[in-house]
C-alpha cells in the first residue's frame, strides 16, 4: 500500500505544480492585459480631449470667419451705397489733403557727365 500511496502523493504533487503553474501563467497574463487596458485607456482619454480641444478650437474660428466675413461684407456694401449716391450725385464726396509746396529754385537732379564719355569707357 505504500507504493501506491507514494503513487498517488506523487500524482497529486504534479497536478499541485502543474494548477500552480497555470495560474501563474494566467495571473501574469491577466496582470499584462490590465496594464495594456490601462495604457489604452489613458491614451483613449488623451485622444478624447485633444478632440474636444480641436472642435472647440475649430468652432472658435468659424465664429470669427462668420464675424469677420459679416464685417467684411456689411463694409463692402457700404461702400457700394456710398459709391452709387456719389454717382447719383445724392451725396458729395469731400477730400481732405494737403499738398506740398514745390521748391522755386530747383536744380537738375542728376550726374553733370552723363552726357559726355568718361575714360572709363572706349
Amino acid at each position: 500500500m505504500s507504493r501506491v500511496t507514494a503513487i498517488i502523493s506523487a500524482l497529486v504533487i504534479c497536478i499541485i505544480v502543474c494548477l500552480s503553474w497555470a495560474v501563474n501563467h494566467y495571473r501574469d497574463n491577466a496582470i499584462t492585459y490590465k496594464a495594456q487596458r490601462d495604457k489604452n485607456a489613458r491614451e483613449l482619454k488623451l485622444a478624447n480631449a485633444a478632440i474636444t480641444d480641436m472642435q472647440m478650437r475649430q468652432r472658435d474660428v468659424a465664429a470669427l470667419d462668420a464675424k469677420y466675413t459679416k464685417e467684411l461684407a456689411d463694409a463692402k456694401a457700404e461702400n457700394d451705397a456710398l459709391r452709387d449716391d456719389v454717382a447719383a450725385g445724392r451725396r458729395r464726396l469731400h477730400i481732405k489733403a494737403v499738398c506740398q509746396s514745390v521748391r522755386e529754385a530747383t536744380t537738375a537732379s542728376g550726374v553733370d557727365n552723363a552726357a559726355s564719355p568718361t575714360g572709363r569707357h572706349r
